[in-house]
């Protein structure tokens, strides 16, 4: 029994396809994100017939629950749809895609050996997942997936659009204090500090104090120990570690301060093989009535 695995991003729409668990999927193919839902049907139903499957994975950059989309804010077309409607006779798994990334790395990468864990997926927003005591945490309506709100500071006015820790420590909010130094964007600031250029690493200091501070609530609440960054951040992690845990373990009580920070194995792959894992049933995805 094969599986479809779909990530599904504002930009691209990537696919691969899985023979079993056990494998890595197959890339199948890169396209521009669908802008309407004929256009998505078409575009999976095709690689259905093409590739003989009978499972459906699907990573979407929003909220889900079960089979049906509940919020997609960059796909707002798929608002409401219930994916077991639009592809009837396969079986199908749906997740937000920082949870189905959190799930590669808990069945074979970064996370294997953890019951608990934190994903950041810190790109142009923050996306997140959990992982407690080895399943995957859904959430009402899918929403536990919504770090990017935290909020560590008391004076802060809130916004409709973004949550504070998103305003602070999101790859935009890196761009913007790279710009104010008269750099095109975030990762140039990252490859100074990473030469120890100490003008760098100052500018960075504060979104990353932020980062820790908030993240130390999220380690208190869940009791998870390792916290895997995903998305362009990962790559950052040698430079962002010694200034995000000093502020997250001052806020962590004694028998949590151990607590790891660490790349995902998978980088870009993660969501797509997540997806993957969840059509095939792997027992870290389900819901178990959550």
């Amino acid at each position: 029994m094969s599986a479809l695995a779909i990530d599904l991003g504002g930009t691209n729409l990537r696919a691969a396809l899985a023979r079993d668990a056990a494998v890595e999927p197959l890339p199948l193919g890169r396209w521009d994100a669908p802008r309407d839902l004929d256009t998505f049907r078409g575009r999976i139903e095709a690689l259905i017939a093409e590739h003989s499957t009978d499972r459906l994975g699907v990573a979407v950059p929003g909220l889900a629950r079960g089979t049906v989309c509940n919020w997609i804010p960059n796909l707002p077309f798929l608002d409401g749809v219930d994916l077991a409607s639009l592809f009837p006779g396969l079986r199908i798994a749906l997740g937000n895609d920082a949870q189905l990334s959190l799930l590669a790395e808990a069945a074979a990468g970064a996370a294997k050996d953890a019951k608990n864990a934190i994903l950041l997926a810190i790109g142009t927003g923050i996306g997140s997942a959990v992982l407690a005591d080895g399943r995957i945490l859904h959430g009402e309506g899918g929403a536990a997936a919504s770090f990017g709100w935290a909020c560590a500071d008391p004076t802060d006015a809130g916004d409709d659009a973004h949550g504070w820790l998103e305003r602070v420590a999101s790859g935009r909010a890196l761009d913007r204090i790279a710009a104010d130094r008269g750099l095109a964007y975030g990762p140039a600031l990252v490859a100074l500090a990473r030469r120890g250029e100490a003008g760098a690493m100052a500018a960075l200091a504060p979104p990353m104090r932020s980062l820790g501070t908030a993240l130390a609530g999220a380690v208190a609440l869940t009791g998870a120990r390792l916290v895997v960054f995903a998305g362009g951040v990962a790559e950052s992690i040698d430079v962002f570690r010694p200034l995000v845990l000093p502020a997250l373990t001052r806020q962590l009580p004694p028998h949590l301060r151990d607590v790891r920070l660490a790349a995902g194995n998978f980088g870009p792959r993660a969501a797509l093989m997540g997806a993957a894992l969840a059509a095939h049933g792997h027992p870290a995805w389900l819901e178990n009535g959550s």
